[in-house]
């Protein structure tokens, strides 16, 4: 039986405040270290390598950790185990911030694992107590997590520059997750979570079985991959371009707000179609035409930073529905939400250094934004496909 906010003694404004909070953690305190980079790179003496290896490794975390989600879900309960997600992204920004490369690298995959955590289980808690309003609510969540991440790229470098250096820079970001432990922590004692937690469906594999699944789950992790290799790419590309390093700046954050602006408008457009078909298609259009576009018209970077940042934040927004909408129960969007997200972040994280290696051989960014218009096109065919009104038969 799902156990409703009210029927768990516990006010849902205050539970939903708790997920949002949550979701302002999962993003800015793995990409608000990217202003931050060349910085970090000169303090340590890092490779170019070793530097990219700072964005990729909490992508491999991700991958690895995402199909454990469940089960420690299963075993903990999703309430306690959100709280120790925040912990754990608490725990590795102090190491990050500590005067080693080794503690530098070692904090970031801390941080990684934490995020992957709360990365599967909130599609799993909203399906289980807001069944009935899924898309507006993961349309708010990510919508904060969008806004929080562009404050912490905006904040970093002021911050590093007045004083706090990059270390302290980073440590501020911690702002985030402790908030969200303080408005989580009377979630601590929920563990009744019969239909998330005892359910052997949660550690089953037969969703990796599943056609549907697979479709969502190509359908986010296509995105995940061009996301991350625009957004990891964007200021060299316009440098190259001609662009100087605050102009390139600014369009980087530009992308991160407009990544967030879908949480407004496609929970409310969503219910205007019968299925998520055609908007599914369109919002691949729009990545597809903002990489083609920054390849062919790098003059007109703006309009192709909104059109590429507002088509992958409203394809991120329906994959997350889709995880949602396309499973019969909470269980099974916990195991779909793991599935999804492990396959998506490994494509992230082979995504970045694959387009790099591209540029390397050609020396120009015109191929690596071409496979990126291309992939998006692919991308368009899963998403019709999972946009069909029906949902994955039961575990």
């Amino acid at each position: 039986m799902t156990n409703s906010p009210s029927s768990r003694g516990k006010n849902g404004a205050l539970l939903i405040a708790g997920i949002l909070m949550i979701a302002t953690t999962l993003r800015v305190t793995f990409t608000g270290a990217a202003p931050l980079l060349d910085a970090i790179r000169t303090d340590y003496g890092l490779t170019t390598a070793q530097t990219g290896l700072l964005t990729t490794l909490p992508l491999l975390a991700f991958a690895l950790v995402s199909p454990l989600a469940a089960t420690v879900a299963r075993r903990w309960g999703i309430e306690r185990s959100l709280l120790a997600a925040m912990l754990l992204i608490c725990v590795g920004i102090a190491i990050r911030s500590l005067p080693s490369s080794g503690a530098l690298f070692g904090g970031t995959a801390v941080i990684g694992c934490g995020i992957a955590l709360g990365n599967v289980l909130l599609p799993g808690l909203i399906k289980r107590d807001f069944s009935q309003h899924v898309a507006k609510l993961t349309g708010a969540y990510s919508l904060t997590m969008g806004a929080a991440a562009a404050l912490g790229s905006a904040m970093v470098v002021p911050l590093a520059l007045n004083g706090f250096g990059w270390r302290g820079a980073l440590m501020m970001l911690m702002v985030f997750p402790l908030l969200a432990l303080l408005i989580w922590l009377p979630q601590w004692r929920q563990t009744a979570n019969a239909s998330l937690s005892n359910s052997r469906a949660l550690h089953s594999r037969a969703i990796w079985r599943s056609s549907l699944a697979w479709q969502v789950t190509l359908f986010l992790g296509i995105n995940s991959l061009i996301y991350y290799v625009i957004i990891g790419w964007l200021p060299a590309i316009m440098i190259s371009h001609g662009y100087s390093e605050a102009q390139a700046g600014s369009l980087h954050g530009l992308l991160q707000l407009a990544t967030a602006a879908p949480g407004l408008l496609i929970p409310l457009v969503l219910y205007r179609f019968k299925d998520q078909r055609t908007i599914a298609a369109l919002v691949s259009l729009m990545c597809a035409v903002g990489a083609t576009g920054f390849a062919v018209m790098p003059g007109q970077a703006a309009l192709w930073t909104v059109l590429f940042g507002f088509g992958s934040g409203a394809t991120m927004i329906l994959g997350l529905t889709f995880i949602g909408l396309r499973a019969s129960s909470a269980h099974q969007a916990a195991a779909l939400s793991g599935m999804a997200q492990s396959v998506g972040y490994l494509l992230a994280a082979c995504g970045p250094p694959m387009m790099g290696k591209i540029h390397d051989l050609n020396d120009s960014w015109q191929i690596p934004l071409v496979g990126v218009a291309l992939l998006a096109l692919v991308m368009a065919v899963f998403g019709v496909c999972s946009g069909r009104e029906k949902e994955i038969a039961c575990a």
